[in-house]
């Protein structure tokens, strides 16, 4: 009789060894690529263009809206994921609203800078909380996230690691105040654009190297049944797994 049929266990296909190993797994599944960071940028370049060109709000507002949504309509053609164009439609909309209704080009850069403010305070909240906003992007990786959206929790190493990892983006975002505020409080329009697009995608894939680092640095140890695409499987007459 072999040990398998003697003592309850798990099955995992490819499973990684570690929880970092499995967090850049997870990552890896559920970040969107360079094409998503395009999107979001392009309609800022515009309006930011089209307002040093001519000083016409409204026009600058319009045209960075409609950009976006010709992006939309490509996704749409193209049959791809909308998730993050329309995002960029969304936050474009709000964006020409507060600069129109203002008056004001730069206040079509308040809302993300309130945007930034709001995920600075939720990202250190989760890490009080020790529900680290890292986690939910690792669950949103996992193949049975509908059945068990926070099964990632139940790893207490899971849960420490991606608390340090979270703490990544509380200096992103508190990068963006630092330096989109005093831009915007001196109503520099054209830096505010220059500054918007770099401290987007550079920075954010910037900010995931430095946890890549943290992840290839680490070799925290996988809990049982946390990996992806688990299968439990227990003998006859066997004692069931203990809760975690």
């Amino acid at each position: 009789m072999t040990p398998d049929a003697v003592a309850p266990h798990r099955r995992y296909d490819a499973t990684p060894e570690t929880v970092e190993a499995l967090i850049r797994h997870r990552l890896a599944t559920a970040l969107g690529g360079w094409r998503g960071s395009v999107e979001t940028a392009l309609p800022t370049v515009v309006f930011v263009a089209i307002w040093t060109w001519r000083r016409d709000i409204a026009l600058a507002a319009g045209a960075a809206l409609g950009i976006a949504l010709v992006l939309a309509a490509v996704r749409v053609v193209q049959r791809s994921s909308l998730t993050h164009v329309l995002g960029a439609v969304l936050a474009t909309g709000i964006a020409a609203f507060f600069a129109v209704r203002s008056g004001r080009a730069e206040a079509a850069f308040l809302p993300g800078i309130l945007t930034n403010a709001a995920y600075l305070a939720g990202t250190l909240l989760s890490i009080a909380t020790r529900w680290p906003a890292v986690g939910f992007l690792v669950g949103a990786g996992d193949p049975r996230a509908q059945e068990d959206p926070f099964g990632w929790r139940r790893d207490r190493g899971m849960v420490r690691v991606c608390s340090r990892l979270t703490w990544v983006l509380v200096g992103v975002y508190a990068v963006r105040l630092l330096i989109m505020v005093p831009l915007y409080l001196a109503a520099e329009v054209a830096w505010l654009g220059a500054a918007k697009i770099a401290l987007g995608w550079p920075l954010w894939v910037a900010s995931l190297a430095v946890m890549g680092w943290m992840l290839v640095a680490g070799h925290t140890p996988l809990e049982p049944g946390a990996g992806p695409g688990a299968v439990e499987e227990e003998a006859d007459g066997a004692p069931e797994d203990e809760p975690a």
